[in-house]
Order: C-alpha cells, then sequence, then structure tokens
C-alpha cells in the first residue's frame, strides 16, 4: 500500500454517512434503554412504596378508606 492509497481510503471513509447512520441508531438505541430503565425504577419505587402502605394498613387495621392517601369515607 502507498500513501495515495491510504489516503484515498481514508477519505472515503470519512465522507462514506452510512457508519454516522449506524451510529445514530445506537445513540438513539441508548437513550431508549435510559429512559425505559428509568421509568421502571421510578415505576417500581412507587409501586413498592403504595405496597408498603397497604401492609402496614392491613397490620395496623386502619380505618377503612384512610390508609396510603385515602379519604375517609362520608358517613
Amino acid at each position: 500500500m502507498n500513501l495515495q492509497t491510504i489516503k484515498g481510503a481514508v477519505m472515503k471513509f470519512v465522507k462514506d454517512e452510512d457508519g454516522l447512520t449506524i451510529v445514530e441508531y445506537a445513540v438513539a438505541g441508548g437513550l431508549i434503554t435510559v429512559a425505559a430503565v428509568g421509568a421502571f425504577v421510578t415505576l417500581g419505587q412507587n409501586v413498592n412504596s403504595k405496597i408498603g402502605c397497604m401492609r402496614d394498613a392491613v397490620g395496623t387495621g386502619a380505618t377503612p378508606g384512610t390508609a396510603c392517601g385515602g379519604a375517609a369515607p362520608a358517613p
């Protein structure tokens, strides 16, 4: 290989836009994955909190409708 061949190969690689498309898809996929993991972690924490609240309400015999942020039923 001579210098002209190497220079031609490098210039072809720099001008090739197909590689950019693959990188863009990889970045988009990574961002979607991070967003999905964040959503599942938040959802999991909220569900865990509600289940813990209901467990505590059942264990202490709370008044129906008052546990876990609910309003007391009208008399």
